[in-house]
């Protein structure tokens, strides 16, 4: 039997124009971490008491403003709170901003995350149950994020002890930054310089505190998602990042989405959506 129009238009991949048609809930709170008009954090809190397991969401769009991202994590994030799930949805200053790029855009995640210890109390959030999920060049930073207790003293983002967070989960992310780079280029149209900055007698190598493969082992677990028909970050990225967290002695394990492309991966509405939100809820220990 044939599939009806509806349903094949319900079923096909996502593509870019469906991922910025995103929609979900505004945030019950708005908390800015510094001046600047992408220096903030959404909170987003479930009905109850809590104290809530918290999402760290950090979104993607080639790590520049041309692409949305933190309107379109609203998404999972209404699909989140439903499930009795806080989330903490990460707004940065991309490469293309005042002040972004290296190292403010490392910085503004860092500080962003770490304001969660601030917030905990306040809106009774549970820091013994969190978990980092990051799209695209927000998989990058989300594993990035995770992984900060091992940057040099000398890096401009290093702070000391670090929220800890022991599970990522990185949808279609590009977080080899040394590997990628040719990868990087061509889907995202971005040059090492514009995310790594340059190299200079004390930081001869640019992606030392820039790159989570150059950061391993970190200790955490890794969760790389990617979507079938993904061509911005391929499920070879997942496998090769996996291969060298496992090399290292960390655990990591890729899972490929079923006829999803790199924009079902952050979707609610999407099929992908059953098997995203199961890892989730396994992070948080549900």
């Amino acid at each position: 039997m044939l599939a009806s129009p509806a349903a094949a238009m319900v079923t096909k991949p996502m593509d870019l124009q469906d991922y910025l048609a995103l929609q979900g809930p505004a945030p019950d709170k708005r908390i800015a971490y510094g001046t600047a008009p992408s220096q903030f954090v959404e909170l987003f809190k479930p009905a109850g008491p809590g104290p809530h397991p918290v999402v760290v969401l950090i979104h993607g769009g080639c790590w520049t403003v041309q692409f949305g991202g933190i309107e379109q994590m609203r998404n999972m994030a209404g699909a989140l709170t439903r499930q009795g799930i806080a989330v903490w949805n990460v707004e940065y200053r991309r490469y293309d901003e005042a002040g972004g790029g290296y190292p403010g855009m490392y910085q503004d995640v860092a500080t962003a995350v770490d304001l969660l210890r601030h917030e905990a109390n306040t809106s009774a959030l549970d820091l013994q149950r969190v978990v980092a999920v990051g799209h695209s060049a927000g998989g990058h930073l989300a594993q990035w994020a995770v992984s900060r207790h091992k940057l040099p003293e000398w890096s401009p983002a290093w702070a000391p002890q670090p929220l800890p967070i022991k599970t990522v989960i990185s949808l279609g992310g590009l977080a080899d930054l040394r590997n990628e780079a040719e990868l990087i280029r061509r889907t995202c149209e971005r040059d090492t310089v514009q995310l790594a900055g340059l190299p200079s007698a004390t930081r001869p190598d640019v992606f030392a505190d820039t790159s989570p493969a150059e950061m391993l082992p970190a200790g955490v677990h890794t969760i790389l998602i990617h979507g079938e028909h993904d061509d911005i970050s391929p499920t070879v990225t997942g496998h090769n990042y996996a291969r060298r967290a496992k090399a290292a002695g960390d655990s990591a394990e890729v899972l490929v989405l079923p006829g999803g492309s790199h924009y079902d991966e952050v979707s609610a509405d999407s099929r992908a959506w059953a098997i995203v939100n199961v890892e989730i809820l396994k992070a948080l220990g549900y």
